[in-house]
């Protein structure tokens, strides 16, 4: 992964913003964490900063584009001879060589300016919305608009507008996985790092096309545009050379040396001619052997050929910009992707679950509602299981997200684990909206990174209860229970060989799996509690289960692997997880897991 350090240049250093104190950033910038900058301010800053959009290279203008279209040595040659043509008079002639070499020109202009056309739609199609204060006052504006030294307040659903120095969060969560690789969304802190620390790793920052999955956040614009990460990964992406591909190669290697043949016998041709000829014959028959020896139409059924797997590319929704670059595919023997968003759905999905001393697996994909229950590869009876229905109505209730379900795809309103639980809950019928009117909410602890878990209090048909959620590790130590399938509470079973608890083998087994988990438990209070503190979770938790989620593979993903495979083609996965996060969920392995539940699914 490329490494790029946000900066600015101020007197001849250079600034890292994650190894600043908050104070000496907000020194630097010039502005305010009360009332952010005056409109004089944003003015001066315009004028010198610009507006905060991706720009891309100035493009060629279209005539350049398209005479470059001519830049092959057959095609030149072509013209040349054409010229003679028309120059002795041959003016029919002529026309035939012009017409085949601008036909050519004219297919390879209009392709490359489609491919071009869409990807500066795609660009385009990018706005949004922030908001800021200025004067004291929120406002909200246009992303462009914004300027270094900003003050941007973001919510849960916002889209990081620049690149921001956060200076307050609260439960602040921001899904970076566009530029880091990361699927899972990184908690932001303010405390001073060290300027080496990795783009990962910076938790007092915040990056342009990050997205807010949790909590609250302010933080200052440190860099706008093509002077953010993304604006220098993008930048870096233009800095091209020019394309060949081995078809191009061997196409003017044979171009030039064709070339070098046909002027010698041509010169030959025309000296002969001339001990023999007037200079017109002569010329005449140098110019005859000349276009006479020079494949014309090769360029033509190159272009054209080319153009016809473009398109067919096309239709399957890839983008080729330069027609020589289909070629290369045909030559391919290895295949790099991405992980998250690539290979996978980049949507956290539970797959198994553990409560009341059971093991179950769930079917279906994303957030997508759909799907079943399993116990031992069979549908279960829900009502046969109060303890499964516990864990997963604990997984609903204790929940900040939602699901909703847009142009006909479901997306999660909030953070991707918690989306997780509630499409696990709604598979067999448990609506988060129903249940959070008959369970209303009177108190919650949010999630906060020193104590690894999140606790609601809710009113109950059987009383007040306290609904917890969080790390294995955070709640088993609080609880000496656990709920049966009888919906009984019992003791914590312990395996003496291990010595270890059934629920910590059972944590263990999925986290060698590649699963994400997450315990749930509850504990009931009296009827004249109102609110909910950490005290009151501190021990006799009830555990109601454990949750383990991946995110899967796309469908379309395991066939185009099987079909690279069986072209003789390698795929090689790269991801942006941390070296300790690949190590410990053995990201190869879990790709091959991934890969056979998929045909299991297609088999069931």
């Amino acid at each position: 992964m490329v490494q790029v350090v946000s900066t600015v240049e101020r007197q001849g250093q250079t600034q890292v913003w994650h190894s600043m104190e908050i104070g000496e950033a907000i020194a630097l910038l010039k502005t305010s964490s009360d009332e952010g900058l005056n409109g004089f301010e944003v003015k001066e800053r315009v004028n010198k900063y610009g507006a905060n959009e991706l720009t891309g290279k100035k493009g060629q203008p279209w005539w350049l584009k398209f005479l470059l279209q001519f830049n092959q040595p057959l095609l030149i040659i072509l013209l040349c001879a054409g010229l003679v043509k028309a120059l002795s008079g041959s003016l029919v002639n002529a026309g035939v060589i012009w017409g085949v070499t601008t036909t050519n020109a004219i297919i390879g202009f209009i392709q490359e300016s489609k491919a071009e056309g869409a990807i500066a739609a795609l660009a385009q199609a990018i706005t949004t919305e922030t908001t800021v204060i200025r004067d004291g006052q929120k406002v909200r504006i246009p992303s462009r608009e914004l300027v270094p030294g900003d003050l941007v307040f973001l919510i849960s659903g916002d889209k990081v507008p620049a690149d921001l120095r956060l200076i307050q969060v609260k439960n602040f969560q921001v899904d970076e996985s566009g530029l880091t690789g990361e699927s899972v969304a990184v908690e932001k802190n303010l405390n001073t790092l060290h300027p080496d620390t990795p783009i990962g790793d910076r938790k007092n920052m915040a990056y342009a096309g990050g997205f807010v999955t949790f909590g609250q956040g302010t933080g200052i614009v440190v860099a706008t545009g093509n002077e953010t990460e993304t604006g220098k990964i993008s930048q870096l992406m233009q800095q091209h050379s020019h394309l060949t591909t081995p078809l191009t190669r061997k196409f003017d290697k044979f171009s030039k040396n064709w070339l070098r043949i046909v002027l010698a016998l041509a010169t030959l041709t025309f000296v002969v001619g001339l001990s023999t000829r007037d200079l017109k014959d002569a010329l005449e028959a140098a110019v005859t052997l000349t276009v006479s020896a020079i494949p014309e139409g090769l360029p033509a059924v190159v272009t054209v050929t080319l153009a016809i797997g473009v398109s067919r590319m096309a239709k399957r929704n890839a983008i080729i910009r330069k027609l020589p670059a289909v070629e290369t595919l045909g030559s391919a023997t290895v295949i790099c992707s991405d992980k998250t968003g690539t290979l996978t759905e980049n949507q956290m999905t539970v797959q198994a679950i553990y409560a009341s001393g059971h093991q179950y697996t769930l079917t279906g994909i994303g957030y997508i509602p759909e799907g079943e229950i399993l116990r031992d590869e069979r549908p279960i009876n829900l009502n046969s299981d109060k303890g499964l229905q516990e864990c997963l109505l604990a997984g609903v209730l204790c929940n900040d997200s939602q699901l909703e379900c847009k142009d006909g795809r479901w997306n999660v309103l909030g953070d991707p684990t918690e989306g997780a639980l509630i499409a696990s809950a709604e598979k067999v019928g448990f609506n988060q909206e129903s249940i959070s009117r008959q369970m209303p909410r009177l108190d919650t602890i949010p999630f906060e990174s020193d104590y690894q878990y999140m606790a609601t209090l809710n009113q109950t048909s059987k009383g007040k209860i306290i609904y917890v959620k969080g790390s294995a590790e955070a709640i088993l130590k609080r609880c000496n229970l656990l709920l049966n399938s009888e919906g009984n509470s019992r003791p914590i079973d312990c395996v003496e060989t291990l010595h270890q608890t059934n629920i910590e083998r059972e944590v263990n087994i999925m986290a060698r799996q590649g699963l994400r988990v997450l315990a749930l438990a509850k504990k009931a209070v009296p009827d004249n509690q109102t609110t909910v503190d950490h005290v009151d979770i501190e021990k006799g938790l009830v555990f109601l289960g454990l949750q383990g989620m991946i995110d899967p593979p796309r469908e379309s993903a395991i066939k185009a692997v099987k079909a690279c495979q069986d072209a003789g083609i390698q795929v090689k996965m790269i991801t942006g997880d941390h070296a300790v996060t690949a190590q410990a969920s053995h990201d190869a392995w879990v790709l091959i897991r991934m890969v056979r539940y998929w045909h299991l699914q297609v088999r069931n």
